[in-house]
């Protein structure tokens, strides 16, 4: 069988399946499932200083190859997240996980990260510049190169585990944006959350869901997200995790071709629960298949 290890910021993964904050919950609720320490890691559900309920609903909307959320950072808080949520999920996952953290200032970031980088279970720290689905903050950081870059080197200064900067593709340049970030210490970057998306209901004239807009996540964005990740994995020298769209063990196959070195699942979680399961199951198969005996090899093979 083929090597399917990586190496992800100095941590080494067994594989680069990552599912995607906001679709794996705090992950305990899926190892009622199956076990989850097969995966390689797991980006658990956007973290905010303060708890939040989250947008009114309706909030999820169902578009084809896709779907639209806006459930608006919806988490119960840090402090919550550490003494309950955290405590749940080591019962049942033994690697290092990846907390997702955001905010609506940078103060905000700064309080979240110092307390989640104190967490002995947590390996990385994701943070989110760029969450389209709440006002006055995430995205606003990360639609400018100075806004991304002012968030990270005040969370850098604060914490000792590595730093992926989560951008936006709803962003005129995401190479500018990318490049600034490493600039300012981010050691790795992630990409792409969702495209800001709307559907309308014709009978009611009226906008599917109660935040108008939302999240555009699914198969459907699979292309944009692979050439973001070209684009942005050839202009910066740290790694980059590419999600977007990801569906199978090709998905996975294709984005590190254009060189993404762990790769997140995140919408075909809620279509499926065993997505990532059986994408790790079939990853030998696609290897062997198109003749690639690891996978670290394939990063960002494609010119």
């Amino acid at each position: 069988m083929g090597k399917m290890s990586v190496n992800l910021c100095g941590i080494e993964l067994d594989n680069p399946v990552i599912p995607a904050s906001g679709t794996f919950g705090f992950g305990y609720e899926f190892a009622e499932l199956y076990d989850i320490n097969m995966l390689g890691t797991f980006s658990f559900k956007g973290t905010t200083k303060d708890a939040r309920f989250g947008n009114p609903t309706p909030r999820i909307a169902e578009t084809p190859n896709g779907m639209i959320n806006a459930v608006g950072l919806q988490n119960p808080g840090v402090e919550k997240v550490i003494s309950e949520e955290l405590v749940k999920l080591k019962k049942c996952f033994h690697k290092p996980v990846m907390a997702n953290v955001s905010g609506f200032s940078v103060e905000e970031y700064v309080y979240t990260c110092e307390k989640i980088d104190k967490c002995e279970q947590v390996g990385w720290i994701e943070v989110n510049v760029s969450c389209p689905n709440v006002h006055g903050g995430g995205m606003a950081f990360g639609t400018s190169p100075e806004g991304a870059a002012s968030v990270v080197r005040a969370v850098k200064a604060v914490t000792t585990k590595p730093i992926i900067v989560k951008l936006s593709p709803n962003v005129t340049d995401i190479v500018a944006i990318a490049k600034a970030c490493e600039a300012a210490g981010a050691d790795g970057i992630s990409l792409i959350n969702t495209l800001l998306g709307m559907r309308i209901d014709l009978r009611t004239k009226k906008p599917v869901i109660a935040n108008k807009m939302g999240g555009f996540s699914g198969p459907a964005i699979f292309p944009v997200a692979v050439r973001m990740v070209y684009q942005v994995s050839h202009a910066v020298n740290i790694p980059v995790v590419g999600m977007g769209g990801v569906a199978s063990a090709e998905d996975v196959i294709e984005m590190m071709l254009a060189g993404a070195c762990a790769v997140e699942v995140g919408a075909q979680n809620l279509v499926d629960p065993f997505a990532c399961k059986k994408i790790i199951e079939d990853l030998p198969r696609v290897m062997k298949k198109y003749g690639i005996e690891s996978l670290s090899d394939i990063i960002g093979a494609v010119k």
